[in-house]
């Protein structure tokens, strides 16, 4: 199995793409540590997968907290090989000359401090693991539409982020990659699709053709699919990729 014997910390598990590389892990014979604000989000979780899942309720802004997760999993598994950050804050959809200048610094915080603080924390076990770090990233880096400016902003410091945390932790065998999904068909989306379609009077597969007519491959992608690419850039399989970006999008950009 491809990560076999792995332990895998999951930071930011929500109901689509935390949950699904979580459990895609496990699937793949990894150990996971689930990590979210939700407590029962986590607990559920961690049943639902068995006995190879361990549950730590963690506000990824405390840095406190962040501590007592990498502690929880070392003390539990012995070990970290790979770190999946998938928390993030969603800043003011403004552009970027109207928006409220603390909100925007309370998304660059949310996003990239944030991640970089648990990245810290985790990398004296990933250097003796010589792992891997997969920053969940966004397609937001890929288009400059005007109410995205903030989130761009944002999510354009976490892979400046990502890509210098490579350069650095290279040397000691640890690899820092991105994921850029776009769109991702979960329950979220949907319930966005069906709200847009209630409002303009028309059914909600309209709204999700509508969408996929302007991809590749006339579909949006989903959270299992989101997941395989962050477990391959977690495992063995990507043992020589470090400092990439790898766009999960159907096709909606090209880069």
């Amino acid at each position: 199995m491809l990560l076999d014997g792995k332990v895998v910390v999951v930071a930011g598990v929500g109901p689509g793409l935390g949950q699904a590389v979580a459990i895609r892990a496990a699937q793949q014979g990894a150990a996971v540590v689930l990590a979210s604000r939700t407590a029962s989000t986590v607990e559920d979780l961690a049943v639902k997968i068995g006995d190879r899942a361990l549950a730590v309720p963690t506000d990824l802004a405390d840095e406190t907290a962040v501590r007592a997760l990498i502690e929880r999993a070392l003390d539990m598994f012995g070990r970290i090989d790979a770190l999946v950050h998938n928390a993030f804050t969603m800043p003011p959809m403004r552009s970027l000359g109207k928006a409220d200048l603390d909100e925007v610094r309370a998304g660059l915080d949310g996003n990239v401090i944030t991640a970089l603080r648990t990245i810290r924390l985790a990398t004296p076990a990933l250097i003796e693991s010589r792992g891997s770090v997969v920053v969940v990233n966004s397609a937001v880096l890929r288009h400059s539409r005007r109410p995205f400016g903030p989130y761009k902003l944002a999510k354009a410091a976490l892979l400046a982020a990502a890509q210098n945390l490579a350069s650095e932790l290279g040397p000691h065998g640890v690899r820092v990659n991105s994921v850029a999904p776009g769109w991702i068909w979960a329950d979220q989306l949907r319930g966005w699709f069906e709200f847009q379609a209630a409002q303009r009077g028309v059914p909600a597969r309209q709204i999700y053709d509508e969408v996929a007519a302007d991809i590749d491959l006339r579909r949006l992608p989903e959270p299992d699919e989101v997941a395989d690419a962050v477990l391959f850039l977690a495992s063995d399989l990507s043992r020589a990729v470090t400092g990439a970006c790898l766009d999960v999008n159907c096709g909606e950009f090209h880069h």
